[in-house]
């Protein structure tokens, strides 16, 4: 409302964006925060900050919404892909030695459904090898590894603030985070078409020179003044959807044929997403994963539960790695500063795949929804569940 009955929306633009950037910082207790127009630009920007180069390769997990790798082509660089841990599906820090290379920039973690990944031994290996971590929030604001909160941990952090989010604009938005003043500056290059802006004084101080390739990464004001509302409630909200899910989790865990989200007890889950592993077998079902759980999604549907799936695939089974269509010509896979030998073989992610083939995800654990919906959504597992044939037999739309 402050930025509606402002008559300067100039003015606005620089308080929200001023006042965001603040804000996120004494949240996190870090020193630099810059909003941007999208968590994906949020990575880009961390890319940059940590001095990846052309040519130059990030790992990710196998596992996430491709945005995480994407940032990395961005930048001309390269994405390699790790499997995920079965229990958290965060990158699985036992197989990161084997993808390190002397081309290897930095390592990408992601806090996939608000489950933070396993820091301390990703970072021991990147101090080892002298690698940055980059931290994808996307999905973990407030989330806590040994009581630190995601983003705090690493090098550099990118947080989303679309629409679906934990905190958010209510349409897209993202936020860069470090606590390293050098890596804020690079940051904030790319953040502004690579010149050196003080926010307010464009007109006045501006330079109007390009000290590098940069883009135009900066956020929206009705959007900024949005996720300062909602920041004041962040943890209230996530608390509430915890309690939502570890309800959940203890109506669903007794259930034959189904097994519940498993949280270290390091860690605190925020649960932006809710997820069920199907077992057809503890059902006496001899039927595939996928199959199984398709009809259990119909059924569950037919009782009225919100369920369904999100990734179809691994991010390096899709196409633009499948057929390095990257920028064209194979290009970054084979531009002069790439030796091209990065592989992107489907059976070396078989945690992903399996997690692909056997996970539903349950909406409707966020607030305002409360414990009536969990115990409606528990009652529709325990009656489908009750009827195995009936699943099996169930008829699936085309």
């Amino acid at each position: 409302m402050e930025v509606l009955a402002e008559g300067d929306l100039g003015k606005q633009r620089e308080l929200q964006s001023q006042s965001l950037a603040k804000e996120f910082a004494e949240y996190l207790g870090v020193a630099h925060a810059i909003p941007c127009n999208s968590g994906t630009a949020a990575l880009h920007m961390a890319v940059a900050g940590v001095g990846v180069e052309p040519g130059e390769e990030v790992i990710c997990p196998a596992f996430t919404y491709w945005a995480t790798a994407a940032a990395v082509l961005h930048h001309n660089a390269i994405p390699v892909f790790v499997d995920v841990e079965p229990d958290t599906l965060c990158m699985d820090p036992a197989l990161i030695e084997a993808r390190v290379t002397d081309r290897t920039r930095a390592i990408m973690p992601v806090h996939l459904h608000g489950m933070p990944a396993s820091m301390d031994p990703i970072m021991e290996i990147a101090h080892q090898h002298g690698l940055a971590v980059i931290e994808d929030c996307a999905q973990a604001h407030g989330s806590r590894y040994q009581g630190q909160l995601t983003g705090t941990i690493g090098h550099a952090a990118g947080f989303s603030t679309q629409m679906t989010k934990l905190l958010t604009t209510g349409s897209e938005g993202g936020i860069f985070a470090t606590d390293d003043d050098l890596i804020a500056k690079r940051a904030a290059l790319l953040q502004y078409l690579g010149e050196l802006v003080v926010p307010g004084r464009e007109r006045t101080d501006q330079e109007y020179n390009a000290y590098g390739l940069g883009w135009m990464y900066r956020g929206d004001v009705f959007g900024q003044a949005f996720v300062r509302s909602q920041l004041k409630r962040l943890d209230q909200m996530n608390e509430a959807r915890m309690r939502n899910s570890e309800l959940l989790t203890e109506l669903l865990e007794p259930l034959p044929g189904i097994s519940t989200p498993t949280v270290p007890e390091d860690r605190t889950m925020t649960y932006y997403n809710y997820t069920v592993c199907c077992h057809p077998e503890e059902l006496g079902l001899e039927v595939g994963l996928a199959e199984f759980r398709d009809r259990l999604i119909a059924a569950l549907r037919a009782e009225g539960a919100c369920v369904g799936i999100w990734q179809r695939m691994s991010v390096p089974a899709q196409s633009i790695f499948q057929a390095r269509v990257g920028y064209g010509k194979g290009c970054p896979w084979t531009c002069q500063h790439a030796t091209g030998g990065v592989e992107y073989r489907l059976e070396d992610y078989p945690v992903t795949n399996h997690f692909i083939d056997s996970r539903l995800y349950v909406m409707g654990n966020w607030p305002p929804n409360g414990p009536t919906l969990m115990r409606w959504i528990a009652d529709a597992f325990e009656k489908v569940l009750s009827a195995p044939d009936q699943i099996i037999a169930i008829r699936l739309s085309q």
